[in-house]
């Protein structure tokens, strides 16, 4: 017998009919699915391969009394819950950071895992998170893509640094905005063999990280002029401080805007909404919750900063943020706030920034 289960025979769920209520919790692997099964109360495991076509077979059964199946969300992406919108299977995946976690968790399995989701699911204790598209997944996957190698060139430029500070070498002029006199002299300076060699090969890495995010940004450019971004991408660079980046990657992390009913959940979603603490009289706004994408959070934030230096009102209203706080970085995250927030109405109301929406 497969380790998988029996590959015939009657279904190990038993009989269901449309009387019957069922909720089904997956956990997710790249190679195997744990699945719960919560009918009229009582629980009925199994794992699978991880093949949505297995899947689909494997809970048929289930159909008639099926109200919900639910997994994480995960590195496994969105094909299998794709996979069950297609043939009308009630899905949804669910975000991690919200599942209900008890004080004392206990044992962690797979096996538990899935039965917890499904009893969740049964008591609607799980907050969803929006499904995209594959075309919606793939778009963003440049914006994704583009923060990545921002980041290992950051990184890169960091070594060389360290490399200049550990043999005593004064960095030569205008190394800190990478000015291409400064890279210039980096390859004129000399040193021991083994240093030259090691320097060499980092400043080749950071040339060629240059070369890749150039090729990135043209993607970035021609995917701005595709017919499904071109009016909302040209809507949103009407904001101050909007450039093509900001607007790609805000449209295509925060696709379907009208899946959110008021400003508070835009915030929460893109990750500048404050942590509040709240007991009897006393309330306190603590740091930032830990949500959405933090580089899109980064590039509001970098956005903002240029927003407050082309709009006087913005710049009044950072001002105000300023002295209420007393902190530049609390105020330019309101201005972030305000911006992410700006973004969303003019999505949704097919409206162009106007200065009082500051």
């Amino acid at each position: 017998m497969s380790k998988y289960g029996p590959k015939t025979g009657k279904s190990k769920f038993g009989d269901v009919s449309e009387g019957d209520v069922v909720y089904v919790g997956l956990d997710v692997h790249k190679s195997s699915v744990h699945a719960a099964a919560r009918i009229n109360g009582r629980v009925v495991t199994m794992v699978m391969p991880a093949m949505p076509e297995h899947i689909l077979a494997t809970l048929e059964p289930l159909r008639p009394a099926c109200r919900k199946i639910v997994y994480e969300a995960g590195p496994t992406g969105f094909g299998l819950a794709r996979a069950l919108e297609g043939v009308q299977w009630p899905v949804e995946v669910i975000a991690p950071g919200k599942t209900p976690k008890p004080a004392n968790q206990g044992s962690k399995t797979d096996r538990l895992d899935c039965i917890k989701l499904a009893e969740y699911s049964e008591k609607d204790l799980l907050k969803r998170v929006a499904i995209p598209t594959e075309q919606e997944e793939a778009d963003r996957l440049v914006g994704r893509l583009r923060n990545q190698l921002v980041k290992k060139q950051r990184r890169v430029k960091q070594q060389i640094k360290g490399l200049l500070l550990l043999h005593g070498i004064k960095e030569p002029p205008g190394l800190e905005n990478w000015s291409l006199g400064s890279i210039s002299a980096l390859r004129e300076i000399s040193l021991r063999r083994e240093a030259r060699f090691a320097l060499d090969i980092l400043l080749d890495e950071m040339e060629h990280l240059h070369c890749l995010l150039n090729r990135v940004m043209r993607e970035v450019r021609r995917l701005a002029k595709e017919d499904r971004h071109a009016e909302k991408c040209a809507r949103l660079r009407t904001h101050p401080g909007v450039g093509i980046t900001v607007a790609m990657k805000y449209l295509t992390e925060v696709f379907e805007p009208g899946r959110f009913s008021d400003p508070s959940q835009v915030a929460s979603f893109v990750g500048l909404a404050p942590r509040i603490s709240q007991s009897g009289d006393k309330r306190r706004e603590g740091p930032l919750q830990k949500a959405g994408q933090g580089d899109l959070r980064s590039l509001l934030i970098q956005a903002s900063w240029q927003w407050i230096r082309r709009d006087r009102q913005a710049m009044a209203v950072y001002l105000r943020l300023l002295r209420n706080t007393g902190r530049k970085q609390m105020a330019i995250v309101g201005m972030a706030r305000r911006m992410a927030v700006n973004l969303w109405c003019m999505l949704t109301r097919d409206q162009d920034y106007h200065p009082l929406a500051a």
